[in-house]
């Protein structure tokens, strides 16, 4: 087995062998041993938002806690800062660790000096896996065509929905939702261009899931053009660019590319 293999492999069995499983696409959920932590457990607010800024933080350098309540908690200032801190920092640990010791140093959140962050390497994170998977899809499209399906089929899978919706108006999960959103959609017109000759119907559907993201993604339109075009399709093939051309004009005032211009061209004249 070659190492892309391997990695593949593990990156999606991983999830089995974690006891704390974090899922933040579409909702957010955390399970400890298979078993979900419900909101009653979690009580309040504060510290699922301050788990989840630790997740969307995860590959930054580690932060004082005054940074981080500067960033998520617009109501907390001054003294406030050191016990809200405290009191979420708890609900975090006890939930992700009900049996710890008393005086042992938590496994899942890191403090280091007067600095917290998280620590990804002992949890199954969505999004992390996700990234993996979608880098390694984009690694293995020249070299091993298969693996690169199977990783960008295994990535789409997890992308249930936008990163953390009930964060979806604060300023600090926005850079991150778009990244993601962008990879997202990467990943599946990628798979889709990989199997439009071959299972056009499935080119079809993930071009439509593309869309669903973002509703003018040209390149999910010319993908399901040629996709229509290989199933023998033209008049849905001219329709779908109709539509891109009418979807384009009304959100940004522009035309199709040259590329999609070209695939009409030559869809007419086949």
């Amino acid at each position: 087995m070659s190492q892309a293999a391997e990695l593949l492999q593990s990156l999606v069995q991983t999830k089995e062998n974690s006891e704390i499983q974090i899922e933040t696409f579409g909702q957010f959920n955390v399970y400890r041993k298979g078993e979900l932590i419900t909101p009653k457990e979690w009580g309040r607010d504060r510290t699922t938002q301050l788990l989840q800024f630790f997740v969307t933080a995860r590959n930054r350098r580690a932060l004082p806690k005054e940074q981080i309540a500067d960033r998520i908690w617009e109501d907390v200032a001054g003294k406030s800062i050191d016990q809200t801190f405290k009191v979420a920092l708890h609900g975090i640990n006890k939930n992700l660790e009900p049996n710890r010791k008393s005086r042992t140093e938590p496994k899942y959140m890191i403090r280091q000096g007067m600095t917290y962050q998280m620590n990804t390497q002992a949890m199954w994170l969505d999004v992390e896996v996700f990234e993996q998977l979608v880098k390694l899809g984009n690694e293995q499209l020249g070299a091993d065509e298969s693996i690169s399906k199977d990783a960008y089929k295994n990535a789409i899978d997890l992308y249930k929905g936008v990163y953390l919706p009930s964060r979806a108006y604060e300023d600090w999960t926005s850079s991150e939702r778009e990244r993601l959103q962008l990879l997202a959609l990467g990943a599946i017109i990628t798979y889709a261009e990989l199997l439009v000759k071959d299972n056009p119907l499935e080119s079809i559907r993930l071009s439509q899931q593309a869309l669903q993201i973002d509703h003018a993604w040209e390149d999910a339109y010319r993908v399901q053009m040629e996709a229509y075009f290989n199933k023998g399709n033209r008049p849905m093939a001219i329709k779908t660019y109709k539509k891109c051309e009418k979807i384009l004009d009304e959100e940004f005032g522009i035309g199709p590319l040259p590329e999609t211009k070209a695939l009409l061209s030559k869809i007419k004249n086949a």
